[in-house]
C-alpha cells in the first residue's frame, strides 16, 4: 500500500552521528505506527524506534535509548532517525516500517529495501 525509501546511512566513527531518512509516497497521516528496525549479521531483526501518528508517542529500544531520536513529519510524508554517540554494535541495516490497522486487523506492514550503516574506527 504505501513505498517506503530510506537513506542517509553510511561509514560513522564511534562516538559519531548519522541521520537516517525514511521517504513514503503519498500520505503517512493515516499510517498508525512507522519506525525504524536493524537487522545486523547473525541477529533477528529488531524495532529500533517506532512513532505512532500523533508525532509524538515514541517507543525505544534500551540499547538506543537516550542515543537516538526519532521524529516523524505527516505534512512531509517523513520519518527521520537522529543517531548520536554510535557503537561499533549500531552496524545493521536499518529499514524503515510502516504498519496500519483498523480494529483487530492488519491493512498494511510496509518495509523499505534498507540503508546500511557501518560503526568502525
Amino acid at each position: 500500500q504505501v513505498q517506503l525509501v530510506e537513506s542517509g546511512g553510511g561509514l560513522a566513527q564511534p562516538g559519531g552521528s548519522l541521520r537516517l531518512s525514511c521517504a513514503a509516497s503519498g500520505s503517512i497521516a493515516s499510517i498508525n505506527a512507522m519506525g525504524w528496525y536493524r537487522q545486523a549479521p547473525g541477529k533477528q531483526r529488531e524495532s529500533v524506534a517506532i512513532i505512532m501518528n500523533d508525532e509524538r508517542t515514541t517507543t525505544y529500544a534500551d540499547s538506543v535509548k537516550g542515543r537516538f531520536t526519532i521524529s516523524r513529519d505527516n505534512a512531509k510524508n517523513t520519518v527521520s532517525l537522529q543517531m548520536n554517540s554510535l557503537k561499533p554494535e549500531d552496524t545493521a541495516v536499518y529499514y524503515c516500517n510502516a504498519k496500519v490497522w483498523l480494529g483487530f486487523s492488519q491493512l498494511d506492514d510496509s518495509w523499505g529495501q534498507g540503508t546500511q550503516v557501518t560503526i568502525s574506527s
